[in-house]
């Protein structure tokens, strides 16, 4: 059953009362636009091309309570575009458009991408930033981004989670913490967040 709005229930408000956010003019700059028409073109039969996909979106961080400092190396970033399979949305590789540098020379961000990427197996394809762009130079790319890969030794998701369990009594995610007392001192294990209310524990053996 359809629900329809009524003018009582949706307050329009004076328009020094509204928030202050605008819709940009551009989604997309023009590198970006002639680029993703690039990708629909020689891969929107085979992936999804999502553009601006957040960082945080692809990415866990292992451990994060003893890993803190590596959340804001991710938080508020993106990658410039992402293929994923169609049927099940799962990343297949990741394209960053980057400015032209020295032969020598890496930018620091650009350098954390790479090693991110990698270090997840997930090919990352650098492609200089232009108003045009050739399918054959982009195909290359990708088979250069797919040999890189291959040769390094990405850190996959074992048996073992590496991730921070959630409570097994009220499913809050837990807190890594050190027995300060009794048989088990300085043991580690994994308590809950919201510890004394709750007292669920996860022992790390």
């Amino acid at each position: 059953m359809g629900v329809m709005a009524t003018r009582d229930s949706i307050q329009v408000k004076s328009q020094d009362e509204r928030l202050p956010y605008r819709l940009r003019e551009r989604f997309m700059s023009a590198p970006e636009l002639a680029l993703f028409r690039s990708l629909q073109n020689m891969a929107g039969k085979h992936y999804v091309v999502c553009p601006k996909v957040a960082l945080n979106d692809i990415f866990y961080i292992v451990r994060p309570n003893e890993n803190v400092h590596f959340f804001n190396k991710i938080f508020r970033k993106h990658v410039d575009f992402l293929l994923c399979d169609p049927k099940t949305l799962q990343p297949v590789f990741g394209i960053e458009l980057v400015k032209p540098v020295g032969k020598s020379e890496t930018r620091e961000a650009d350098q954390f991408l790479e090693d991110l990427f990698l270090s997840a197996g997930l090919p990352l394809v650098h492609v200089i930033s232009s108003e045009a762009y050739s399918e054959e130079d982009l195909a290359e790319l990708f088979q250069l981004a797919i040999v890189k890969v291959k040769q390094t030794r990405p850190l996959r998701a074992t048996g073992r989670s590496d991730s921070v369990p959630h409570c097994p009594i009220c499913g809050r995610m837990m807190v890594l913490r050190m027995h300060r007392t009794g048989p088990d001192k300085g043991k580690r294990y994994y308590g809950c967040m919201d510890s004394p209310t709750c007292n669920g524990i996860v022992r790390i053996d």
